[in-house]
């Protein structure tokens, strides 16, 4: 093989062109699939990371010849199934991405190949009522109503027809509803002298998540109380939207538009007014960050809310830097076991949460730096939660090891499958809460 060239510098992307109809061509996403897939071969480095990279080695090594050409065409459909966009073969393994002349980017090919699915009306009534976050999540948290769909969760037997009928595995443990969604709950802003630092702004608007809305309002009030704590002003963002990457996964780019297009003119309107967006789910983050720049590149709006768009602990972390962070702890943590979500790793933006829990007295972090398997409605999929499971295996392991206080991760759901792995791997092997890092922020701070 080729020696890469410019070795030494970082991954680029290129803006997806998914308007030009060549994208959607048949044979022309099966020639790059066969190009790309002929490197991944030859190098198989990205072999651990997920089942797409196994299930094309196979398909190799078990053909007739051995090699790419061995493989009949309509299994390459089988390699995009297990793919679900979590971006780590190109950022952290694979030595062939641009500026390498080889050109190559995985997961926007595999995306490429479900757009392409999509548009032929290959999705069921599952994958489109999965997607739907904000209407499943309005629905789900009506009055009486979220008491009976939390019910029906949790009921075995519901959960097996609930397979049988439209295919989400019934022991997959799903996040609850809550009674009481975050915008009901939390203050529409909380005014403070803004303090503008070298590197932020003094004041943040709140990009809530459907997550935080609708299944766990207290992560969201959480980042609300050490916002206050910090004397950050802060506003919340109201009539938000998904933020697309349910439907992005899905392959359903024209959805993602449309969600976009909702979204865009609230966001571009604070970042104008100085104000900085906070979201407290990694996925979130990096969809505004990363995926929208790429699919409207030309869109000066999106591109200028990304400059504007911050994890919560980055943004923190900033502050701190200048000096405006307060470090008055009052309760070590102990013992935390931290998980790094994949779509946070992809940020390059290093380590910030783990930055911040370190320097709190009295707590040790261990950081596990593996993917749950889950990725948002993946692992849900009844096709898919064994593989998921077995993906998440090794995290599961390390996150109960040496007996924590507290088990973590930035991604919520990430959070809940491990969890979930711990208590069917692991038994009592650990004693420890799952509990998301801004609630332990906030429980170092003290405040109620």
């Amino acid at each position: 093989m080729a020696a890469r060239e410019g070795s030494l510098d970082a991954p680029t992307r290129h803006a997806i062109q998914w308007r030009d109809p060549d994208y959607y061509d048949p044979a022309s996403v099966e020639r790059e699939m066969e190009r790309v897939f002929d490197i991944c071969h030859g190098c198989r480095r990205c072999v651990s990371l997920c089942n797409a990279f196994p299930t094309l080695f196979d398909l190799i090594d078990e053909g007739k010849t051995g090699e790419l050409d061995g493989v009949e065409k309509s299994d390459f459909a089988k390699v995009v199934d297990q793919c679900y966009l979590c971006d780590i073969c190109y950022l952290v393994k694979c030595p062939y991405v641009p500026p390498h002349p080889w050109n190559v980017d995985f997961p926007h090919l595999m995306l490429r190949a479900k757009a392409q699915k999509f548009q032929r009306g290959e999705m069921n009534f599952r994958d489109r009522m999965l997607t739907s976050t904000d209407r499943v999540g309005k629905l789900a948290t009506i009055p009486v109503v979220v008491q009976m769909v939390n019910k029906v969760n949790r009921s075995p037997l519901a959960r097996r027809a609930m397979e049988h009928v439209i295919g989400v595995h019934r022991d997959r443990k799903l996040p609850p509803y809550a009674r009481q969604r975050f915008a009901s709950q939390a203050p529409k802003s909380v005014a403070w002298p803004a303090k503008d630092g070298q590197r932020t702004s003094g004041k943040v608007a709140i990009f809530s998540t459907c997550y935080v809305n609708y299944n766990e309002p207290g992560i969201g009030l959480d980042l609300l109380r050490v916002l206050d704590h910090n004397e950050i002003p802060y506003t919340i963002i109201e009539n938000e939207v998904c933020c697309g990457m349910p439907k992005l996964e899905l392959g359903d780019l024209q959805g993602v538009e449309r969600l976009k297009d909702l979204n865009t003119p609230l966001l571009a309107a604070y970042v104008k007014d100085g104000f900085a967006i906070l979201a407290p789910v990694p996925s979130c983050v990096l969809m505004f960050k990363s995926e929208l720049p790429m699919l409207f590149h030309d869109d000066a709006e999106i591109l200028a809310i990304a400059d504007a768009m911050f994890d919560p602990f980055e943004y923190l972390m900033l502050r701190d830097k200048d000096g405006l962070l307060k470090r008055d702890f009052k309760h070590p943590l102990g013992k935390v076991n931290y998980h790094i979500p994949c779509h946070s790793r992809v940020q390059k933006s290093g380590q910030k949460t783990r930055e911040i829990l370190e320097s709190i007295p009295g707590t040790a972090v261990s950081t596990v730096e593996r993917c749950t398997g889950h990725d948002g409605t993946w692992g849900v999929k009844t096709e898919f939660f064994e593989t998921s499971m077995k993906i998440g295996r090794p995290v599961f392991r390390q996150m109960a090891q040496d007996d924590p206080d507290y088990i973590s991760s930035d991604c919520p759901i990430a959070g809940l499958a491990i969890q979930q792995g711990i208590e069917q791997t692991q038994g009592d092997a650990t004693r420890a809460t799952k509990t998301h890092p801004l609630t332990l922020l906030r429980i170092a701070y003290g405040l109620e």
